[in-house]
């Protein structure tokens, strides 16, 4: 209930604020800020259209093609670098400096290598969240107590074993917390590959709404791309992580 009131205020308050600046204090023009009914009315039209559906599933059918490569080569990268004696800690501070990169510098590369097309995308959006999982499995890793693997090597676990049955099982609440981070790292991503090299998508409505000076499709665009985020990390990403976190006794605030 105090959610729902929470949008209500928030809706009231845009309302609010379009009333003042376009009709009493003329700050802007109505085309430069839109009202609340306006963006309803815009996303019915897409709704109806069917353009709005077929945005939305081109769109997560990208992000999880995407993030599962991020998650793979994440997981792999990151179990590499924390096993190395020598570099370790160069290749940690180097991963560091390639996550500091916004997604948005990928897409020069993306469309050298690839071009204009469906792969250049999906580069983008994986490349935008493999090192924020990468990083993640570096300190989960590095956290993991000492004990838990010298009795394990006693007993003779050893080589993929001790990854797969000690090392992965204690690192999992940092690994959770970093697949999660990677989702909405790559999710961002994703927006920008489809705002610079794409034909169908979110994204691409999102800039059809800019080229087009319809502020409200681009509000509209911006509300469903938040939706989707906020919902996939609730009903998920959140769900997990409160499972992972009562599985090793741990109190989240």
């Amino acid at each position: 209930m105090k959610t729902i009131l929470f949008y209500i205020i928030l809706i009231a308050i845009w309302e609010l604020i379009y009333k003042l600046g376009v009709g009493v204090l003329h700050w802007w023009k109505s085309y430069a800020f839109p009202s609340p009914l306006s963006v309803f009315q815009t996303l019915v039209s897409l709704g109806q259209g069917g353009s709005l559906e077929l945005a939305v599933l081109v769109s997560m059918k990208r992000m999880v093609i995407g993030y599962l490569l991020s998650a793979v080569l994440g997981v792999t990268l990151g179990l590499l670098v924390s096993q190395m004696q020598h570099f370790g800690s160069q290749f940690n501070a180097f991963i560091l400096g390639l996550q500091s990169l916004p997604s948005i510098c990928w897409l020069p590369f993306a469309v050298l290598w690839f071009g204009i097309n469906e792969s250049s995308v999906l580069f983008v959006t994986t490349i935008g969240s493999t090192f924020a999982i990468s990083l993640a499995v570096i300190s989960g890793i590095k956290n993991i107590n000492p004990l838990y693997i010298h009795a394990a090597k006693t007993m003779g676990v050893q080589g993929i074993m001790l990854y797969r049955d000690v090392m992965i099982p204690a690192a999992l609440p940092n690994l959770v917390t970093g697949l999660k981070q990677g989702w909405s790292f790559a999710w961002r991503a994703l927006m920008a590959g489809e705002m610079m090299s794409s034909t169908h998508g979110l994204g691409v409505m999102l800039m059809q709404g800019r080229d087009f000076g319809d502020i409200s499709q681009v509000v509209a665009m911006m509300i469903i791309i938040i939706v989707i985020g906020l919902a996939v990390d609730r009903l998920l990403f959140g769900r997990l992580e409160r499972k992972v976190w009562r599985r090793w006794g741990l109190n989240q605030h």
